[in-house]
């Protein structure tokens, strides 16, 4: 069992920090600092990745750098859950466009935050070549 910790200090605003052992970042409204979904998100396509890069490792294929652009859309009506997602994924210099989908398509399927978030929302992912 893997444990998973982080601390957030708010003050009376919001306006707060995220601590973990390997960084801190500001959350709230102003510049330069991350609002939930922002986080929710880039939590998204760091799990999507990190799952699709242990399948391209273990499949021996390569590429040279991976673009994801992730566009959601929340509810009306509270608790205004995601309606949708989607994933657009640019793959440059990927040498097997096969093999990358395929593990696309497995990092859909392993990755814990992609299976969560899809209990309450459509989810989509797309993935070109350039």
């Amino acid at each position: 069992m893997t444990i998973q910790r982080v601390e957030l200090s708010f003050q009376q605003e919001f306006k707060g920090q995220l601590i973990t052992d390997n960084h801190t970042i500001d959350i709230g409204t102003e510049k330069g600092s991350l609002a939930p979904y922002d986080m929710l998100l880039g939590a998204l396509a760091s799990c999507y990745y990190s799952t699709f890069l242990d399948v391209v490792n273990k499949k021996k294929l390569s590429f040279d750098k991976v673009d994801i652009i992730v566009t959601g859309e929340k509810r009306e009506e509270i608790p205004t859950t995601l309606k949708w997602v989607n994933l657009d994924i640019k793959i440059l210099g990927a040498a097997s466009q096969k093999g990358i989908v395929k593990a696309g398509e497995m990092a859909a399927k392993y990755c814990s935050v992609y299976q969560t978030i899809s209990h309450v929302a459509d989810m989509k992912w797309n993935i070109s070549f350039h």
